[in-house]
Order: C-alpha cells, then structure tokens, then sequence
C-alpha cells in the first residue's frame, strides 16, 4: 500500500474521550469519534450537543476534558490548522451593505489569499451564484446568503469543511445543488462534516452518520448498519395484497412474525426481528395462498425511521 492510500484513509478529524460543561450543564459527555475523508452527517435534536462538538473541532472552544485533533494537529489555538479548515456556523453573520463577491473577497483576504481573484470566482462558482454576486447580500434570500456563505467557508480550498445546518433556509432546487457541490468536493478526497436536521438531505449525501443524544454519541457509522444493530427493535414492512385478511392469517401463523396489523386501506403492517425471513416468506405464502401481491416494502430502512428510535427509546 502507497503513502498517499494510507494518507486517504487515514481519519483526519480524532475526538477522543471529549467532554465539555458549562458550569453544571453538561453538553457533551464522553464522546469519541474519528471522521475520515468524505461526507459525515452529525445529527441529534436540538440541545445534543452538536454545536458545541463543532465549535470544539473548529478550534472555536476548548475542551473540558478529552482531545479534539483535526489533520493531526491539536484544533485549539492553532492558527496554521485553520489554514485548512473551512467553518460555517449555523447563525448567519454576514454585512447586508457588502455585495456576496465582496463578502467571499473579505473571507479570502483574513485567510492571507492574494490575488483573490481566481480563488473568489471558483467559490462562488461553486454554489452557482455568478449571476447574483454583485447584489448586495441584504437583498439576498435566506438560501442565497447561506450559499454565499458556503463560498465563504470554501474560499481557501480547505482540506476540511465544518458545516452547522448549511441547508436552513434553502429550498428543494439549492439543496440539489448543495448536495452536488459537496459530492465534488468530496471526491477531491476532502473531508466534510455537516450537522443537519433535514434527514431526507443527510440520507442521501452522506456516507457516515454520527447521532448524538443527550451530549452522548448515541450510534456511529452507515445508517443501514446503524439499523441491523438495533437487533431489539423489530422491522416494520408494509404488505399490499388483493385479499388482506387471508394473507394477514397465513402471515400470523408464521414464527418470524411479532404481529400484523390490517389498516382502513386494507395494507398490512407486519413487525418481524427477522426481515430477511419474512421477505422469503412473503412471497411462498402469497403464492400457497393464491394471493396477488401489489407491493412489499420495509418501512424502517431509511435515517428518519432510525432518528426516531434512537432519539426515544
């Protein structure tokens, strides 16, 4: 294996043993985690401690307790380190007065970029805003300024990106070219961490999941993993057949089955611990029973319906 295949591999964000109090809060306990180049999702609902573990990779707050390194470098009071780091907060914080290329030339010049020139026009090329950069950023929609700011995060071609709710304010059109974008940068082997609440979003562009609960690292890694984990929670797969209340029974007698339950539509929902079984299954009994099957699906193999578990349970 050469150097640069180790290099690629090799996690570039280590949070290790990391807790973090604010008097007797607690916003993060004991968290350990590494992120590798490519897309990473940090999700949780509010009050999880996902800010607070951002602001600590970022270099923007020390650790209580624990180490947080970024490129192999302590991420606090390391200025060289965020040559390479590209931070976006989660609360806007632009000058309404200034045009949004004036917004990406001001980023690049505190980065010590000169020219900026070829370093802006790439930017804001990147987030699709040509055509809107000499408007002034007060006369910006919502998701225009965050896609600006994006251009900001990203003027000095960070080998890390650091992203706290990106999509806020965004609608379905700029989300599909904010997933595009991070998907390209992404494949220049850069590392992108982005906390969101819009799991339909992080679903489909990241590769990684990290879900905090309660200041806790709740789970970690690919969300269809995440969920064959969670051996104790049974499967939820919708059944649609032409004849519901026969299928229902023959589905009873089944031993994968936990139970079966017939909906005003007439769909079944069956909860099994052995989907896999049951999806064999399905198909036998329809045929012995001699039933049409219009649509078998499983209704728990997506993020949302893991969010959820892990978040209540």
């Amino acid at each position: 294996m050469s150097e640069s295949q180790v290099l690629i591999k090799a996690p570039t964000i280590e949070v290790q043993g990391v807790s973090k109090w604010f008097g007797s809060v607690v916003a993060v306990n004991d968290v350990t985690f590494q992120v590798r180049p490519g897309i990473t999702g940090l999700l949780g609902p509010n009050g999880a401690g996902k800010s607070t573990i951002l602001h600590m990779i970022a270099g923007k707050a020390s650790t209580s307790e624990g180490e947080v390194t970024v490129l192999g470098q302590p991420a606090r009071n390391n200025p060289d380190l965020y040559r390479d780091i590209g931070v976006m907060s989660e609360h806007e914080a632009v000058y309404g007065f200034y045009t949004g290329r004036e917004f990406v030339e001001f980023t690049a010049r505190l980065h010590g970029l000169s020219p900026t020139k070829g370093p802006v026009d790439r930017a804001i090329s990147l987030v699709g805003l040509e055509d809107a950069q000499h408007r002034k950023l007060g006369d910006y929609s919502r998701g225009m300024r965050q896609r600006m700011r994006l251009a900001a995060a990203l003027v000095h071609d960070p080998q890390v990106l650091v992203l706290d709710e990106p999509l806020n304010g965004t609608d379905p059109r700029q989300r599909l070219d904010f997933h595009d974008a991070m998907t390209r940068y992404a494949e220049q082997g850069r590392t992108v961490l982005i906390s969101s609440h819009i799991l339909e979003e992080v679903e489909t562009l990241a590769s990684t999941i990290l879900l905090m609960v309660s200041g806790k690292l709740a789970a970690a890694g690919d969300f269809r993993a995440i969920r064959e984990k969670l051996d104790e929670q049974a499967y939820r797969v919708r059944v649609v057949t032409d004849s519901p209340r026969r299928m229902a029974a023959a589905l009873a007698g089944t031993d994968d089955i936990d139970s079966v339950s017939i909906g005003e539509d007439g769909e079944l929902t069956v909860l099994s611990r052995n989907v896999t079984s049951l999806q064999r299954a399905i198909p036998r009994l329809a045929k012995e029973q001699n039933i049409r099957l219009k649509r078998v699906e499983t209704l728990d193999d997506s993020l949302e319906s893991i969010f959820s578990y892990v978040v209540d349970r």
